[in-house]
């Protein structure tokens, strides 16, 4: 039987690149969110959508992750950490380059945010403002923990999904191979491999040659 392999290493580098490539698109859907229809945007104060977005995260990081048929119950907590990380680093590059196009562009030239706003200057202009929500006492910042706890949430429980059916796959295939593999044949020690072949019994009465018709 081969050896199962936890898949903790690939797990760690397919989960880093998932959070960066769902962390570009949050930042992506943070900047371009004007371009969507005002209705959709003032929608449940917002909620609904950044919910949305966060459980989009944790599909991202948890399906890339459980690819590779993981086994190791670290993986776990990591892709937890990976979701909401990479949820927290999209909403902080989104707003730092939108923070910092604002402050570059004047009022009369600013509109929708377009592919030209996405430059180191934004974001540098930016950042020292973005992350201010989380620095923000609880009662002012709890919605962007919420989104973060739902990412961090939701990857954990999918991922541990996976990987509770993966090791269970790999019990029982384990356990039918060893049910199939024939028992060893048990010898008394300086018993012959092969039994010696058995010899027809005679007596004394019977002649050893019979006469042939």
């Amino acid at each position: 039987m081969s050896h199962k392999r936890s898949g903790l290493l690939p797990g760690l580098i397919v989960g880093v690149l998932s959070a960066l490539v769902s962390a570009a698109l949050l930042g992506a859907a943070v900047l371009f969110q004007t371009r969507l229809p005002a209705a959709v945007i003032a929608f449940g104060n917002g909620h609904p959508l950044s919910l949305a977005s966060s459980l989009v995260v944790a599909l991202i990081v948890a399906l890339a992750m459980g690819v590779i048929r993981p086994r190791s119950i670290l993986l776990i907590p990591v892709a937890a950490l990976y979701a909401g990380g990479a949820m927290a680093a999209g909403q902080i590059v989104g707003s730092s380059i939108m923070i910092g196009s604002t402050l570059r562009t004047p009022p009369a030239e600013r509109g929708p945010a377009d592919l030209s706003d996405i430059t180191l200057d934004n974001f540098s202009a930016g950042l020292p403002y973005a992350p201010a929500l989380y620095r923000d006492p609880l009662s002012v910042s709890w919605a962007a923990w919420l989104y973060i706890a739902v990412a961090a949430l939701a990857a954990l429980l999918l991922l541990t999904l996976r990987v509770v059916r993966v090791r269970r796959a790999q019990r029982a295939l384990a356990e039918a191979e060893t049910d199939s593999s024939p028992e060893p044949e048990y010898r008394a020690p300086f018993e012959p491999a092969q039994a010696p072949t058995p010899k027809p019994t005679t007596d004394l009465f019977t002649p050893r040659n019979q006469p042939k018709d």
